[in-house]
């Protein structure tokens, strides 16, 4: 019989959270690698350089690849001859290394749970309580799978009870364009088949925790009908061209996931859920002998590619900013900023609704007059940091407080990650302002272009508090332009035909 101590569980738990925001699983590093080697769009390229410069600075620096630090979910394997040598529960054991790990003053993590979600959503500030699923097998060891999985391809997850007849690739195919580009392509996505509505979507879950390996399984062929269809669902979206960041380009997905289970014969239940490009996730085994250390990657496990801005990026001032210049901007621009910016997300709009809903203005010091804000919740800095990790968050969700921000506040550009809605499409062309996208999965590489920081609205929110920043050559690309033109419109179209007079390319 093994004996598993509390102090030994929490802190391989708190030591694997830590090592997963800095450290990108070796096989995601290589896959992406590979596709950045292949791909041909030069937007799409860019964006790849930028996550995995990102990812090695982050390697290097021990600060998180992304400024979503996720929500912990935790797999476990508990030994039916385990005795445990502790005085919490399971629960509170995965909670108290949670904690320990987004508190670690040497790398601050996010917290970004909220407790009381359908109404006050009020920030728990370490990041629990942690998702735990248990499964009590034969055996003397405890296998831990963890995730920290980030918002944003959370909120992309879909899921469908098909009747038995119907085609599993015809709903992906119509059900991935759908999901847009806020979970950062490229990634990864896991399918869960069968079972209950409840099992299919544990099964995708789960699966993500698998390691890449689509190009070794199309090197030696499929050997099973699941293996099959990895491939058929791989190659088709690929070739729907929605690319990196879903700007256009040859790779939307490195790997397609699947997990099966049996299921009621009226029944066909399918779920669908991408991992991002920070897929952060880590495997190990308890066996009473103490805690677990990961091992370390090595950085030559990381491509030869660091980003660089384009030298025919445009220089922007933010300081002197007019809508007159934002009209000359076109979309597919790269944009270099420089000088201050406004910051604000969900819970900050929310409150400036609310206070012109009461006839009041805005907060004190607060001028959005001819400004740009950057939708993004910021990691606290740690040492001589301006502020940590700063990537963008998905723009859609303040698609229904644009037309009031442009309307109301002189507001005339934004910056977030992803394409925009029809109703933020359509106050972007009424006003005649401009929509700027940062890459999803480049935090930190972002965050150094960062000089200076400070709270000026809402403290109380936390990481969703209204900063200025001070920015000198903050890299971002014209995603809709004063005209209406939009690149993830046009850059999936152009790069869907190329592909479809290049098949070769799919593959």
């Amino acid at each position: 019989m093994t004996t598993i101590t509390q102090a030994d569980f929490i802190q391989s738990i708190a030591d694997a959270l830590q090592h997963i925001s800095y450290y990108h699983p070796v096989d995601y590093i290589q896959a992406l690698g590979d596709a950045y080697e292949k791909e041909q769009s030069p937007a799409a390229k860019d964006a790849i350089a930028q996550i995995l410069t990102n990812s090695r600075m982050c390697a290097e620096g021990h600060r998180p690849i992304c400024q979503d630090t996720g929500i912990v979910v935790v797999f476990l394997k508990v030994g039916m001859n385990v005795r445990w040598d502790a005085t919490l529960s399971v629960q509170e054991m995965v909670n108290e290394g949670v904690r320990r790990a987004y508190l670690q003053p040497d790398n601050v993590l996010r917290a970004s749970i909220v407790a009381d979600p359908a109404f006050t959503r009020k920030n728990t500030r370490d990041n629990t309580p942690a998702v735990v699923h248990y499964e009590i097998v034969p055996g003397d060891t405890v296998e831990v799978k963890l995730a920290a999985k980030g918002g944003g391809s959370e909120n992309k997850s879909k899921f469908a009870m098909l009747n038995p007849s119907d085609s599993i690739v015809d709903w992906v195919m119509k059900t991935v364009p759908l999901m847009g580009a806020g979970w950062c392509p490229p990634g990864m996505l896991g399918i869960g088949i069968g079972g209950t509505a409840e099992k299919a979507m544990l099964m995708a879950k789960e699966s993500l925790m698998e390691h890449i390996d689509m190009a070794q399984l199309k090197a030696r062929g499929p050997q099973n009908k699941i293996e099959a269809l990895r491939i058929e669902l791989c190659d088709k979206i690929n070739a729907l061209g929605i690319g990196a960041q879903g700007l256009g380009g040859l790779s939307t997905v490195l790997d397609v996931k699947i997990f099966d289970f049996p299921t009621h014969a009226a029944s066909k239940p399918i779920a669908m859920i991408p991992n991002c490009a920070a897929t952060r996730h880590a495997h190990f085994t308890l066996d009473g002998s103490g805690a677990v250390t990961l091992p370390v990657p090595s950085l030559a496990d990381w491509p030869d590619v660091t980003w660089r801005p384009d030298v025919n990026a445009k220089h922007v001032d933010l300081d002197t900013l007019t809508p007159e210049i934002v009209a000359t901007w076109t979309a597919g621009d790269r944009l270099l900023l420089s000088g201050k910016l406004l910051t604000g997300r969900d819970a900050a709009h929310k409150r400036i609704a609310d206070l012109f809903a009461k006839g009041e203005g805005l907060p004190e010091g607060v001028d959005f007059t001819n400004r740009v804000i950057y939708y993004v919740g910021p990691v606290d800095p740690v040492r001589e940091e301006a502020v940590g990790p700063a990537g963008p968050t998905t723009a859609t969700r303040m698609d229904n407080f644009t037309e009031m921000m442009l309307a109301k506040t002189g507001l005339i550009s934004m910056i977030g990650k992803a394409e925009r809605g029809p109703v933020g499409l359509e106050a972007i062309r009424k006003h005649k302002a401009a929509y700027l996208m940062a890459v999803g999965g480049a935090a930190y590489l972002v965050s150094k272009a960062i000089r200076a920081s400070r709270v000026v609205a809402f403290e109380d929110l936390g990481m969703e508090a209204i900063y200025e920043f001070e920015v000198d050559n903050m890299p971002v690309t014209v995603a809709v332009d004063a005209a209406g033109s939009n690149v993830h419109e046009t850059g999936p179209r152009e790069w869907q035909e190329k592909i479809r007079q290049l098949p070769i390319l799919a593959g």
